[in-house]
């Protein structure tokens, strides 16, 4: 069974706009996706890149304003704003309560997914407990629960972790995929990995 380690951060428009493909190739393939969601800033400046707020204007226009808007009508992604509200407040909560919906056996998949659509197509704060807790709710799961969960020492380590992984890995930013440890950046690689996955599964 192939594995794919999915290093991400939960506000990123390039993740929420390759995750629907990512999630058919999984079922297609019979994946098992382990999420490995991270700071970006300390990752991106460990590869060598400027900080965000460093960039041009030109190149913030053209990689996160045209590409993006050309990948979600190639993805058939709803998206309502390429510059959210709350596109800059802090990843700790909603970074956690994905890691803490994983290690609870929850469905985690949905919950990524319901995250990063909220941010991208609502507009939503998803830095806010009560934002997220209804994103919880609706998949049946208890809030409260994973809520305190995400910020507890235990998650949280794991969240220093996964952003130190990336970094000892040269991850160059979010998203990237490890194919059974083989490094694809950019939700724009996900039809090269199912190229591999088409030559290993079948």
């Amino acid at each position: 069974m192939p594995t794919i380690e999915y290093f991400y951060s939960a506000h990123s428009a390039y993740a929420y706009l390759g995750a629907q493909k990512l999630a058919q190739m999984c079922s297609d393939y019979n994946c098992t996706l382990l999420h490995r969601p991270f700071y970006l800033s300390p990752v991106v400046e460990a590869a060598g890149a400027q900080p965000f707020g460093s960039r041009s204007q030109a190149h913030a226009e053209y990689f996160f304003g045209r590409e993006i808007e050309r990948w979600a009508e190639f993805r058939s992604a709803d998206m309502i704003d390429f510059h959210p509200t709350h596109h800059d407040n802090p990843l700790t909560l909603p970074n956690g309560l994905i890691i803490a919906a994983t290690e609870a056996g929850a469905p985690v998949d949905q919950l990524s997914y319901a995250i990063l659509k909220a941010h991208w197509v609502d507009d939503a704060d998803i830095a806010d407990a009560a934002t997220l807790a209804v994103l919880v709710t609706v998949l049946g799961l208890d809030a409260d629960s994973l809520l305190t969960t995400a910020l507890s020492e235990p998650i949280q380590a794991l969240h220093t972790q996964y952003t130190q992984s990336a970094i000892t890995r040269s991850v160059f930013g979010s998203p990237t995929y490890f194919l059974d440890g083989d490094m694809f950046y950019g939700q724009d690689r996900l039809e090269q990995m199912e190229f591999v996955l088409k030559k290993t599964v079948f």
